[in-house]
């Protein structure tokens, strides 16, 4: 046997020797993310069901490089905050939205996206939308990929591959407060009949299942998004009339309420769950040093929506081909009456990937992508 295929021979026993071990090598390439969550993380799936809560029109994703300025589906100009999460950790391309129809085989070894526009963690969470799905359906889902994974890699693959190189991306909890308990009209039974200690109790006990289910299908390194100042979007400042540099309080106290409790929870989850690794990145800080301090970040304003109508902070009526647009759409901190802009999300992305321990704890994503 020559020189070279000795050495061959090597390599290849090498290697079935890792694959022996369970081992992953290097056919997963840059790892994976799986993201579930509402429309700040929504990459289309709402594209595939019957709802009033789309993005899929102009001039959503009108700075948008993949589809070439077209709309996708996500609720933003440009990419989502998951979307350059992935880029940032070296991931191949985007996550796809799991109801599209080419996501199957190879494609899902990049990760999946679950996240739908009105979702919450209460199945009761968005019904103004008619259609959405939901955390305890997002997780069901999961579940689906997570049988085809097993098809695609067998069974103890699979599992090193979610244990090791995927990361769970979890932003949910906004719209159980707009779009449910805070509701003007839908809720008023809701909020006559729960007070909010025993609402944020309810939210409390159905995340801490689903985030438990999620890790029983073998997901390991998690990072789980606070609410962040609901008082402050364009839409909340609008309807309540507030001042330029002011932002409702109920609804930043409700936040605030329940970024408490989620932070003891997932405290409670990297104490009771073996090998799991919960980190939890404080959104609600971040978005207020933006809106606070804004122009040392390039922006020239924090409360305009660059894209809507209605108000003094154009917050009433969502993005869509008939709602003017503002022409600097890097100066604007939110895109439309509810979402955050790319330019935004960009510096929201940094600091959760590479941020100290005020914005994402106890580690940030590129230590917990390492593990």
């Amino acid at each position: 046997m020559g020189w070279a295929a000795a050495m061959a021979a090597v390599a290849a026993v090498l290697c079935a020797a890792a694959v022996a071990r369970g081992e992953v090598v290097d056919e997963f390439g840059a790892g994976a993310s799986f993201i579930f969550g509402d429309s700040l993380v929504d990459a289309g799936n709402n594209n595939y069901i019957p709802s009033l809560s789309k993005a899929n029109m102009t001039p959503n994703g009108i700075d948008f490089a993949a589809s070439g300025g077209m709309p996708t589906g996500r609720f933003t100009n440009g990419r989502t905050i998951a979307d350059i999460i992935g880029e940032m950790l070296g991931q191949a391309d985007y996550s796809p939205p799991f109801l599209a129809p080419n996501t199957t085989g190879g494609a899902i070894l990049n990760g999946v996206n679950y996240a739908s526009g009105g979702a919450g963690i209460l199945n009761a969470t968005g019904k103004i939308f008619v259609n959405r799905i939901g955390m305890d359906l997002q997780v069901d889902n999961f579940n689906i990929t997570r049988k085809q994974l097993d098809d695609l890699l067998g069974r103890d693959k699979a599992k090193e591959f979610l244990r090791r190189k995927a990361i769970f991306s979890v932003t949910v909890g906004s719209n159980d407060f707009l779009n449910n308990y805070l509701m003007p009209v839908l809720s008023t039974g809701t909020r006559i009949s729960e007070s909010p200690d025993s609402f944020l109790n309810d939210l409390i006990f159905h995340l801490r299942d689903q985030l438990t289910r999620l890790y029983t299908l073998d997901a390991r390194k998690f990072v789980v998004a606070n609410v962040g100042p609901l008082g402050c979007i364009p839409y909340q400042k609008t309807i309540n009339r507030v001042g330029e540099d002011e932002c409702v309080k109920l609804p930043n106290q409700l936040a605030a309420q329940y970024n408490g409790r989620l932070r003891e929870l997932l405290i409670e989850l990297n104490g009771n769950l073996p090998g799991a690794r919960f980190c939890l990145a404080n959104v609600y800080d971040l978005v207020m040093e933006l809106i606070t301090n804004y122009p040392n970040y390039g922006f020239q304003t924090a409360s305009v929506a660059c894209c809507g109508n209605g108000g003094s902070y154009e917050g009433l009526v969502p993005c869509g081909p008939t709602t003017s647009m503002c022409d600097a759409r890097d100066k604007h901190v939110f895109w439309d009456p509810y979402h955050p802009s790319e330019a935004a999300n960009v510096l929201l992305a940094r600091y959760i990937v590479d941020g100290d321990s005020k914005y994402i704890s106890p580690m940030n994503l590129r230590k917990l992508f390492s593990l």
